[in-house]
């Protein structure tokens, strides 16, 4: 379980989190839903202790682990995967080498081991594609590619920052398959996601953050059926 405790925290003077808490049971996909600029890519970053932002106070523990002022490669090898808004892949680098870079951690206990092979099962273009660099690869495949260089590192939880940002509404199935699929293997999955129809296809339950707060937490069915919510948070 990944159990977050009010979490602040933001960008030299300016705080963008202020007491943020959220828990995303085993196996489950958990949606972080808001407007722009509500600090759901922040909190992603500080899950994750990428710097910045600065966290400055709370907890956000992985399986019982404090993660909170630990190396982001050491929360990483706890099977922590990110896939990070923008894909931040390396333009001279072909889809083979984006998977063999990556740090090798044992999969758990009955959970698929993500060789590459795996990988090209699951992104059959990529494996079309295994030679080609990351500047050659249309936004889907390069969003297909900044998830499976996650999946190698064989996380047992997934932070996925706007996997759908861009992407034609065929790449945004493609993705939506995956996330299922992965979620099948046993992957937790906290999805920040602004597409809010991908997001309800996939999520089991969501949380709205506004001005960098939680404001709203239920079942992905219960907000489905509540159109006061999605229209005073979300717009709809």
């Amino acid at each position: 379980m990944l159990d977050v405790k009010s979490i602040s925290s933001g960008y030299k003077d300016a705080q963008i989190l202020h007491g943020v808490s959220l828990v995303v049971p085993e196996g489950k996909i958990v949606g972080l839903l808001g407007r722009n600029g509500m600090g759901k890519t922040t909190l992603i970053r500080s899950i994750m202790q990428v710097t910045p932002p600065n966290v400055i106070s709370g907890s956000a523990t992985w399986r019982g682990k404090e993660l909170m002022g630990m190396p982001t490669d050491e929360v990483a090898m706890l099977g922590v995967g990110l896939v990070p808004q923008g894909r931040r892949l390396f333009p001279s680098l072909t889809v083979q080498e984006h998977l063999d870079i990556v740090p090798k951690r044992a999969p758990d206990a009955g959970h698929v081991d993500w060789t590459p092979e795996r990988i090209y099962e699951l992104f059959p273009r990529l494996g079309e594609r295994k030679r080609h660099r990351g500047n050659q690869l249309s936004g889907g495949e390069r969003q297909m590619l900044a998830i499976a260089r996650a999946l190698r590192l064989n996380p047992s939880l997934l932070l996925m920052d706007e996997p759908t940002e861009g992407l034609a509404p065929v790449m945004v199935q493609h993705v939506e398959r995956a996330v299922l699929e992965l979620k099948r293997d046993g992957i937790t999955t906290l999805l920040v996601e602004q597409n809010l129809h991908s997001a309800l296809t996939v999520t089991d339950e969501v949380y709205i953050l506004e001005t960098g707060q939680v404001v709203h937490h239920c079942s992905t069915q219960e907000l489905v059926n509540d159109s006061a919510t999605l229209h005073r948070y979300l717009g709809v």
